[in-house]
């Protein structure tokens, strides 16, 4: 008999569901008491994948209230979605369509269950997401401060950079918090910024945002932040490998830190001044230190071991 996969398309008030290969659809509201009931009647069913569509956020509840219940569900990049639906040539939409599809895609493709973030990593994941956004506004009004030259405009920019710098502060005041009120986390706070160039920012973001750093080995960890270089090819024709999808912040962050390790870690220096003695470009060469300051820090977090030069 073929494995059950479900799968749930999230609305902010509603929650459509279909299970093949029974090709059942029902609907429960998007509240405590549906996602209880939704529990109950898909633990029935056994299923070996519960496949819910990240939608900004409101899938975090529904995910975490199947988890909690010991159900195999798994939140799936909308994306990867939106390329199956085309390459099954699905152009009509509707809530209960995207089920359908997202029950499909989790039967063809058996995503990988892994365990969800408890509640405290997400709010730190939402904490340090919004430190992100934050600077984001920064940068984006000091870009317009340079552009404007009335003085009333500048002066409001001005204010508006001083709110957003006091907010700065207040959101790192409370990672800070968090931090210290985890014993867990501050000993990997501390393994991770034994290396060479990793600061605070990079290790709060891989902790709140990369829970499975240190439980993978250094291929799925790569491929799961979007480090793992893919490659093009077809008959005689070879193209060039590169590197897609994954944990973007968490991926961006990484190459911050990668261009700091590599003029302040000696090991990561001389591998990239290898890479471009060799005549690898740059910027190929960064991403490859930055693949390799993740692979270093899934170690550090797996052995429980700082930093120490071999």
């Amino acid at each position: 008999m073929a494995a059950t996969a479900v799968g749930i398309d999230v609305s902010k008030d509603k929650l459509d569901v279909h299970v093949l290969p029974q090709d059942e659809s029902f609907g429960v509201p998007r509240n405590a008491k549906g996602i209880e009931d939704l529990a109950g009647r898909l633990k029935v069913l056994e299923p070996a994948v519960i496949a819910v569509e990240a939608t900004g956020g409101f899938e975090s509840v529904v995910a975490a209230g199947l988890a909690a219940e010991a159900l195999p569900v798994v939140v799936i990049n909308p994306a990867q979605i939106r390329a199956f639906a085309r390459s099954l040539g699905q152009r009509a939409k509707s809530d209960p369509i995207d089920a359908l599809v997202i029950a499909r895609f989790a039967e063809a493709t058996k995503p990988a269950v892994r365990p969800l973030p408890d509640e405290d990593t997400r709010f730190l994941s939402d904490l340090v997401t919004r430190r992100a956004q934050i600077i984001q506004m920064i940068v984006a009004e000091k870009q317009r401060e340079k552009r404007v030259i009335n003085r009333h405009l500048r002066k409001s920019i001005a204010r508006l950079i001083k709110a957003l710098e006091k907010e700065i502060n207040a959101v790192d005041e409370e990672i800070d918090g968090m931090m210290r009120a985890s014993p867990v986390w501050l000993e990997n706070e501390q393994l991770l910024t034994s290396v060479p160039g990793v600061a605070k920012i990079t290790s709060r973001t891989v902790l709140a945002e990369l829970p499975e750093l240190g439980a993978l080995d250094r291929r799925r960890i790569a491929s799961l932040v979007g480090y793992a270089p893919f490659t093009r090819q077809s008959g005689q024709w070879r193209g060039k490998s590169f590197i897609a999808g994954g944990r973007s912040h968490v991926r961006s962050v990484l190459f911050m830190a990668a261009m700091t390790a590599a003029r302040c870690n000696p090991v990561l220096k001389a591998f990239y001044e290898r890479l471009v003695a060799k005549g690898k470009p740059k910027m190929v060469a960064m991403v490859a230190v930055a693949r390799k300051l993740l692979t270093i820090l899934n170690a550090i977090l797996r052995d429980k071991k700082p930093w120490q030069i071999a």
